[in-house]
């Protein structure tokens, strides 16, 4: 069976518990508690050089890290990755635009908000707040004509970037001038059902330390 080495407040996690979900996949996970430390340890980075969850590791022992990469090995040959080369293509822009603009960004910027450790990281929130209002802007074009990102049909790109990017608010993102945006925001959990719940950090007693 697969393994999904995993943190549950983590939305790169989320992004793949959705697409097993969607797909029905069995899989056990393995919980890894990040802020005590278990992602530095000799035996995690054996499975992800990094450091990083979540870790997708499969029945012969072989592991692939980073959450867009595990959705692209499992979505391979399903309905949620085009075989089409052209949308095939524009689904990796959008993966790719999500881990340089979204992820680090948004996600960084509700992780620093929600744990206490934004006035900690004021001289690098306000850059990051800006690059935050490009990246929402950048969906509500992408978003303008199109029901989601790629070829109107739902993807791997959908549920990567909804991921952090629905979160926006809680770092204080206003929303009102993205329609388009807020209405994807409302049509993406239409298509993965509930079951999907978003994990605070302070269900872990560890991340405040």
């Amino acid at each position: 069976m697969l393994t999904l080495h995993d943190y549950l407040p983590s939305q790169n996690g989320w992004k793949a518990r959705v697409l097993f979900g969607l797909l029905d996949i069995p899989y056990q996970t393995r919980l890894v508690s990040i802020f005590e430390g278990e992602g530095r340890t000799d035996a995690f980075l054996d499975l992800n050089p990094a450091g990083g969850i979540p870790v997708l590791e499969l029945e012969d022992g072989r592991t692939i890290a980073e959450s867009n990469a595990i959705l692209t090995y499992v979505a391979e040959g399903t309905r949620f990755l085009p075989a089409d080369r052209y949308l095939h293509a524009k689904v990796m822009q959008w993966l790719f635009f999500e881990q340089y603009h979204v992820e680090p960004v948004i996600g960084t910027l509700r992780f620093w908000t929600l744990t206490g450790r934004l006035e900690l990281n004021a001289v690098m929130a306000e850059a990051k707040r800006s690059a935050g209002l490009r990246a929402l802007a950048a969906l509500e074009r992408g978003l303008k004509n199109t029901p989601f990102l790629v070829g109107g049909e739902f993807s791997i790109a959908d549920i990567a970037v909804y991921a952090y990017a629905h979160k926006a608010a809680d770092c204080g993102f206003d929303l009102a001038d993205y329609p388009a945006l807020t209405a994807w925001f409302d049509r993406v959990p239409d298509v993965i059902g509930p079951g999907y719940p978003v994990h605070l950090y302070s269900e872990d007693p560890h991340s405040a330390v």
